[in-house]
């Protein structure tokens, strides 16, 4: 294979963050230091994709070696995300236009894009509109989603961990309220994220080992929601074991397809927002069971819980962004690294490709053998599944009883081109 052409690289972080998108960041920033004989400089986007819209791009090779380490261990994006979707490229070539021209002033001839199945799709838009133009890039996927939706690869970096909060989170809390069940909270609801796939949600079913433990009802977007059954399980528990405990998906819905929690708004990728499902559902046990309730919902708390990362999640997290480039100086494009299980027990893994034709537009939703036949909760299979994931912890460092992450410098880019209008 010839050698190819020293050129500059481009990195960008799309969509919700993770606790562990930073590892990725990580990852792909010191594999390409490692490589400074075929890639020239790395520059990161301000802000996600808009970064390279903007032209507003930050010199990674101003960072020190000791700052992109830490940021395995920092939660957050460190160079700043965002929700925008790139239409397609007959909707708003300009847009894909206007990234090939600073790709071409900045002399960028490798693209990482870090983010779920939209951003995947953008990568390969990327890389078809760029040989259009005459500007061949190569442009690979780093994947990331704690919705765990991405299909081919095992799992999504950002998915372990909020696993491990939300079975953690779920167990506590448990404990808590069985401990006051006898005169006070009766029924406690927490509300996860997942939109259209119960992964997380699933995941609150490892806390529980034994029978009558918690959660005593998982609510899944994969399983219509009915209010009368829904019901008659949370008196069930009430009634056998003093108290329930309901852990429920955002994207919980009925049999028609109607959101429980439906705000009637959208955001820019398109999707529903959704206002709260978790008080919804507080409303039906309070007006028709008339029970004392408490809920809790989740959000931003389950994605950025660095302090309670997986180690595994962690580890796979850095080895995508590593592999990313490593693929990208093999020559190849259009793909996205893949985390392939080899076995469950132990919990061996490797890192190997998808096509983003194969990804992008695809969304890996909870096989119905992973849910228990009432609907309720999760089978031994799905435990098999979810359990590796959650193993190990990577602590980050601490400094006066608090978390001590880092912070970037942040150097911007000159600018070469006009302002996009």
């Amino acid at each position: 294979m010839p050698k190819m052409p020293k050129r500059n690289a481009f990195y960008a972080q799309s969509g919700g963050v993770t606790a562990v998108i930073n590892a990725s960041a990580c990852g792909v920033i010191e594999t390409a230091r490692r490589h400074r004989d075929r890639i020239g400089k790395l520059y990161a986007g301000r802000n996600g994709i808009l970064g390279a819209l903007d032209e507003d791009l930050i010199d990674t090779s101003k960072e020190s070696a000791r700052t992109i380490a830490g940021l395995r261990h920092t939660p957050g994006g460190a160079f700043g995300s965002a929700r925008y979707k790139l239409k397609g490229l007959d909707e708003n070539r300009a847009e894909y236009t206007r990234l090939i021209d600073v790709f071409r002033a900045h002399d960028i001839g490798y693209f990482f894009y870090n983010g779920g199945g939209d951003s995947a799709d953008t990568c390969l838009k990327v890389s078809q509109l760029g040989e259009r133009l005459g500007y061949p890039i190569v442009a690979i996927h780093v994947p990331k989603t704690v919705d765990n939706d991405l299909p081919i690869t095992d799992t999504c970096p950002g998915f372990g961990s909020v696993a491990k909060y939300i079975a953690t989170s779920t167990r506590e809390a448990a404990l808590d309220v069985r401990s006051m069940s006898r005169t006070s909270t009766k029924v406690f609801i927490l509300e996860v994220m997942g939109r259209h796939a119960g992964w997380i949600a699933a995941a609150a079913g490892l806390a529980g080992e034994k029978a009558g433990e918690a959660p005593h009802i998982i609510l899944f977007p994969e399983v219509p929601f009915h209010q009368d059954a829904f019901l008659k399980r949370v008196s069930e528990c009430v009634r056998k074991y003093d108290y329930c405990v309901v852990v429920v998906s955002e994207g919980a819905r009925y049999a028609d397809g109607r959101f429980l929690a439906d705000a009637g708004t959208s955001d820019a990728f398109g999707h529903k927002q959704l206002g709260g499902v978790a008080p919804v559902l507080a409303t039906m046990v309070r007006d028709q069971l008339k029970l004392k309730y408490h809920y809790a919902i989740a959000d931003y708390l389950q994605r950025s819980a660095r302090h309670i990362a997986s180690g595994v999640d962690v580890e796979q997290a850095y080895a995508v962004g590593k592999a990313a480039v490593e693929l990208a100086l093999r020559g190849q494009n259009s793909v996205m690294p893949a985390i392939i299980r080899k076995s469950d027990r132990p919990y061996r893994w490797s890192i190997g490709t998808a096509p983003l034709d194969q990804v992008a537009n695809h969304e890996k939703m909870m096989p119905r053998s992973y849910i228990s036949r009432d609907g309720f909760g999760i089978t031994p299979a799905a435990r098999r599944y979810l359990a590796p994931l959650i193993q190990g912890e990577d602590y980050p460092p601490y400094r006066d009883g608090l978390p001590a992450y880092v912070t970037l410098k942040g150097v911007a880019v000159k600018k070469k081109l006009p302002r996009r209008r």
